[in-house]
Parts: C-alpha cells; structure tokens; sequence
C-alpha cells in the first residue's frame, strides 16, 4: 500500500548465499552467561559433543575461522547428519566442506548455511554443559555469539519481547510523542531517511523502487543503521511494479551496502509456488545473492474472530517455504473491494490483541509493524493515534501490545 503527501511517496530468507571470507584467525567463540564453545572433554574423535562450558583457554574452546568453517583440534564444526530440523545438535567432525559445516556471521549470529539456521544454546541455558544445536533464527541471547575479534553478546533475552513491535508512519502532528506511547521500538517510513521525521525508536530504511537504486541513496541508509529493507509491492502496479528480473538486477546494489537485508515485501501470495516472490527467492539462490529475512504485508477482509488465524496461517506458510526470519512490515484489517471496507471497534481491538499476542509468540517472526500510526485524515478507521497522546481504541490495543 501507498500514500502520497507532499510529492513523497510512502506505503504500504535466515541467509542465503552468504560467503564471509573471514580471515583464518583463532581464539574463544562466547555466548550466553560469558561461556565458552567447548568441544567435550577436549576428544577429536567424529561426532563429540559441541557445548558451553566455563572458559579456560584450552584448545578445545580454540577456534579458527577459515573461510566459513570453523575449526578446533584439528576438525569442523558440524551439524549431526546435515539435518535443518530444529534441535538438531551440533558436533565435531572431519572437515568435509558440506554446508552442514558452513557459517556465516550475521550480526551477532552465526548461521549455518546448509540449513539457514542458527547456532543455538539448547533451552535458553548458560549451564557448562550444554549442548549446542541449531534453531530457527530468533534474536534471541541463546543465539548471539562473539567471535574472535567480535563484539560482546547480550546475556539476556529483551524484556517481554518488545523489540519485535514498530509501526509504519508517514510524518504528522504528535509523530515523536506517538511512538513513544505507543512503545514501538522501531518505525519505517517507505523512504531512505527520516531526517524529517525523527523519533525516539530505531528507525529502518528502504529503497522503495529502482528509482531510488541511487548512489546517493544507498549512501544515505548506510547511514541511518544496519538493516535495509528492500522494494515495496513489487507485484502491484500501483507500488513499485517490478519484474522479477528487474529487482534480482538491482539487488546486488542494495546487498553491496552490507546492511541486513530484507526480501521484496509483495502484497499477496508469498506462499505461493511459481509466485512473485517464490521466483525472486529461486533468483536469489541460482545467483548466489543474500536475503537475511522475509518481508510481507497482509489485509485480511474476513473481520471475524477467525482473522488472527488466518493472518498466522499465512506468515507460517511463508516461513515453512523459505526457513527465514519474518518481518511483517504491513498489515491490518481491510476489505479493499467490499463493503463494510473497515471493522467495528470490537474487531479491530479483538484482532489486534490476538494477532499480536500470537507474533509475540512465533520465534520465527522477529518483527511486525501495524498498518499505520496516524489516525488522520482517510487513516482514522485504521490507524492508531490522532495525536502524539492521544490514541485510538485500535491505537490502546496496539500499546499493550509485547508489555
């Protein structure tokens, strides 16, 4: 979806073929609670435990990145069996080159290739002892890691989870004071900055079509911080209206910023084989280019109380297709060719609370973002604050939302 104001437009995948060339150094990999990586009882032997333990400087917690394999005593880091289930453990192994052995640094993340999971401390545990597996990628402090040279992880999930919620936004009266009642912790704008609009939240960048696919663009959201999301509705006419071709082109612009960086976010059918985005991420993988998350939008016309789960069905149904991080950066309620086009105050509250308390819930969702903040104008029916303290029935809702 889009709106224009003033002349400027604004609306509304894990890892792939990322290849850190890392250079061969050596030392301690830490995680939760200060621990170490530790191969078990310092024993080369095929399929030894890989685990947390109380760092000591023995060799058995000495890592050396080489390329995307990381190495102790002599042999790799390694996913039993090659598998990309979930609590599938990890273990030393001959070094063979299969993507069970392959990692790549995201953050404070570490992903393995073969599966596009990350390196995980089973049960949110620092105990020495134990084991270290694969998950889904969370953000959680379980899966964040320091590696040589790195920088320090946290030792704490958030609070409550609240790092997940934000809002799109396009710039009115009480926007700074808005969000912070609203307590979202990030906001985007369907632009490149927000030196317009700035508030007291993270704010994410986007390159909206190919006609902002500038150097000085891509310049400015280097800037702004280190997560890009990428082209907005490329499967409508009315939004960015992009081939697939056409943005699998540019894409090797946006991933050169080296920012984190989000998937096209289509309108509709992300689920869908031979779909919009199904083909992009088919690009993406036969191009060796890099998507770090999925990025969709969703409307849901049926108001009943059976639209938090339908809303729910879809973004599992994206994420089972593509085993990706997830950030919904639209949605709401809205019937666009029907009638009534928006709920009745009981629908909307009862939607928002459920939906929100269910993404909340997803691992696999790391953020979602109401569709939008401003109730003014041809937005009241949906939005959620007419000013910067004054909040719509939907806009409560919204605010209680991950507290």
């Amino acid at each position: 979806m889009a709106v224009a104001l003033s002349g400027t437009v604004v609306a509304a995948f894990g890892v792939l073929g990322i290849t850190n060339a890392l250079a061969a150094t050596g030392g301690p990999i830490t995680g939760i609670g200060g621990k170490c990586v530790d191969v078990a009882g310092s024993n080369s032997a095929n399929g030894t435990a890989v685990q947390l333990w109380d760092c000591n400087g023995t060799g058995a917690q000495a890592w050396t990145i080489d390329g995307a394999a990381f190495k102790a005593l002599g042999k790799c880091l390694d996913v039993t069996a090659a598998s990309s289930a979930d609590g599938a453990q990890v273990q030393l192994y001959d070094c063979n080159g299969t993507g069970a052995q392959q990692w790549s640094v995201r953050g404070s993340q570490l992903v393995n290739t073969g599966s596009g999971k990350c390196l995980d401390a089973a049960g949110m545990s620092s105990a020495s002892g134990t084991r270290l597996q694969i998950w889904t990628c969370a953000g959680t402090a379980n899966q964040a890691w320091t590696v040589p040279g790195g920088t320090t992880p946290p030792t704490t999930p958030p609070a409550g989870g609240g790092t997940k919620k934000g809002v799109s936004t396009w710039q009115f009266t009480g926007l700074a004071g808005a969000m912070k009642d609203v307590k979202a912790s990030w906001y985007y704008n369907w632009a490149t900055n927000n030196d317009s609009m700035p508030a007291d939240a993270e704010f994410v960048p986007m390159i909206w079509d190919e006609t902002f696919d500038t150097p000085a663009n891509l310049a400015k959201v280097k800037s702004e911080g280190s997560t890009l999301l990428g082209f907005n509705e490329p499967d409508m006419s009315g939004q960015a209206n992009m081939s697939v071709e056409q943005a699998l082109q540019l894409w090797p612009d946006l991933q050169n910023t080296g920012m984190r960086l989000g998937s096209p976010a289509v309108a509709f059918g992300g689920d869908t084989a031979g779909g919009w985005l199904d083909r992009f991420m088919t690009g993406v993988r036969q191009k060796g280019l890099r998507v770090d998350f999925i990025t969709l939008h969703w409307y849901g016309s049926d108001f009943s109380s059976a639209a938090a789960g339908q809303f729910m069905g879809y973004v599992k149904a994206v994420h089972d297709r593509y085993n990706l991080p997830i950030w919904i950066t639209e949605y709401g309620l809205m019937n666009f060719t029907g009638s009534p086009k928006y709920p009745n105050t009981q629908q909307i509250t009862s939607f928002i609370t459920n939906s929100t308390a269910q993404l909340q819930a997803a691992s696999y969702v790391e953020r979602y973002a109401w569709f939008s903040l401003p109730a003014v104008g041809d937005s009241v029916d949906y939005g959620l604050y007419r000013d910067a303290t004054t909040p719509t029935e939907a806009g409560k809702a919204y605010r209680a939302a991950g507290s």
